[in-house]
């Protein structure tokens, strides 16, 4: 079958179609939606779409049937009212800058609030139409995710753009990059926009749903900003917090002679008048805190940094775990991005040993409900216990910094309680966030040994200052000898320790 590319819609099936392919033709062209022009391009194996219902489109705007919807920029396609996984990806290596994924709700082009910036500060909006949920790197392809509910986006709510931007270095700089969309529940996927066409640009507006006659659509957009983040927020009017330059300082002026005093003579003194009384001002509300764009990210070469510094010195300090599987399972099913077993069985449990300053020790964790207490002794609380890997945001310690001084030191760590034999297949993600100060990341390197536990994250008090240490340290048990005490002989923790349950 010979189709003309200039024509639009469908055509009725004629004798130039052989017999044997003529029924599945004509069942085809009868459920082809009404709207918009369908045709099928010959050589290329695939039915397109123009769609003309859109004056927003443009000419690019065609869509693949089948696979990702690989779309051009300025094209769009509609996607179901539904949870969406959006996906920035790209080829990482030395020299490959980092990228960080972000969504802005707007109306009328613009925030309401800087509440409505969703990024690696202010991972969720208070809707819970908008969750940032991390990087992942598996093999060298590296994803920053976020998740978008558009049926939980408030009806005023016209635009979400989706953006991405660079930290050390430009995007010209960053190999493969692009953005995909998936249903969040079937991991099909929905639209994918690569190459933007890329050079000396910092931050980059990839893509955007936008409502159009009551449903929503996403667009390939590809605007590039040489500002970074914080001109590209700034244009849709996030108010942004950045480090003060500390102004010079006026020169002193020189010193001068003084006037001599004029000779006294008799006057007579006129007593000032009466000057009415000018109503005090109104005072002014407080302005709204600036959203900081700052994080830290812990590296082999650069493994610690200091809470002190970064302003996390009060407040809740959370600790989360987010894992995926790095290879794909038979019987296995992804959720959210998240492992999901079809008979529950992953169970990764996130753990802390702690010691404070009286001399206490002990361990929060969930075997043996040993939940622990966030507003007494030993001031950490693990949130709960992921079970079933149904959880999106993973596993989560909180750690109360109002009472930072009890602390002597603190290890973050994660045991497999079943599930896997080892963490060689697991592709995990911490992420320490104070309250009052920059996020801490950092990413598991691969396990090359059969490890049941790794050390995350230790926390020490040295001089009232709190110091977080990346360790990503897999532990590999002797016989016999529990995850929980392997963990205790490897820091020194000198503890007794007793079989436990769930």
């Amino acid at each position: 079958m010979r189709a003309n590319s200039a024509k639009r819609g469908t055509e009725p099936v004629g004798d130039r179609v052989k017999p044997e392919f003529r029924a599945g033709y004509q069942r085809l062209a009868t459920d082809l939606p009404a709207t918009g022009a369908w045709e099928f391009r010959a050589g290329r194996n695939r039915l397109s779409r123009h769609d003309s219902t859109d004056g927003r489109g443009g000419p690019g705007a065609c869509h693949t049937m089948g696979a990702a919807m690989h779309m051009l920029k300025g094209s769009n396609t509609p996607v179901p009212t539904a949870a969406l996984r959006v996906e920035v990806g790209w080829r990482g290596g030395p020299g490959v800058p980092d990228a960080d994924a972000s969504a802005l709700l707007l109306v009328a082009g613009k925030v309401r609030s800087d509440a409505d910036f969703v990024f690696y500060n202010q991972p969720a909006h208070s809707s819970g139409a908008i969750r940032h949920e991390g990087k992942r790197d598996a093999g060298g392809r590296i994803t920053d995710t976020v998740l978008v509910d558009l049926a939980r986006v408030e009806p005023a709510v016209e635009t979400v753009v989706l953006a991405a931007s660079a930290d050390g270095g430009t995007f010209g700089q960053v190999p493969d990059l692009y953005v995909e969309v998936r249903d969040a529940a079937q991991g099909t996927p929905v639209a994918r926009f690569e190459n933007p066409g890329a050079t000396t640009e910092t931050a980059f507006v990839l893509g955007e749903f936008y409502r159009r006659q009551g449903a929503w659509k996403f667009r390939a957009v590809g605007q590039g900003y040489s500002s970074g983040l914080e001109g590209l927020a700034t244009d849709y009017g996030i108010t942004v917090d950045e480090p003060q330059r500390a102004a010079p300082a006026p020169a002193a002026p020189a010193p001068t002679a003084a006037p001599a005093p004029p000779a006294a003579a008799p006057s007579y003194t006129r007593p000032p008048a009466t000057q009415p009384v000018a109503p005090p001002p109104p005072a002014t509300p407080p302005a709204a805190q600036p959203v900081r764009l700052t994080k830290v990210t812990l590296t082999k070469s650069a493994p610690s940094v200091s809470l002190t510094k970064q302003g996390g010195t009060s407040g809740a300090l959370h600790v989360n775990l987010n894992w995926e599987v790095r290879k794909q399972f038979s019987g296995w099913s992804s959720k959210f991005g998240r492992p999901t077993a079809l008979h529950s069985d992953l169970d990764l449990d996130l753990c802390a040993l702690y010691e404070l300053t009286d001399g206490s020790k002990g361990v929060v964790q969930a075997l043996g409900n040993s939940f622990g207490a966030l507003h007494q002794p030993p001031y950490i609380h693990l949130d709960g216990d992921d079970r079933t890997g149904a959880v999106a945001s993973g596993e989560n310690l909180t750690v109360n910094l109002d009472h930072k001084h009890a602390f002597r030191r603190i290890l973050v760590f994660v045991t497999i309680y079943e599930g896997a034999r080892s963490f060689a297949d697991l592709n995990a993600t911490v992420t320490l966030r104070p309250q009052h100060g920059a996020p801490i990341e950092f990413s598991l390197d691969e396990c090359t040994v059969p490890s049941l536990v790794c050390a995350l994250a230790l926390i020490t008090n040295t001089g009232g200052d709190l110091v977080v240490q990346r360790e990503a340290r897999y532990l590999v048990p002797e016989r016999g000898v529990s995850p929980q005490r392997t963990v205790d002989y490897a820091y020194g923790w000198g503890m007794n320790w007793t079989p436990g349950r769930k």
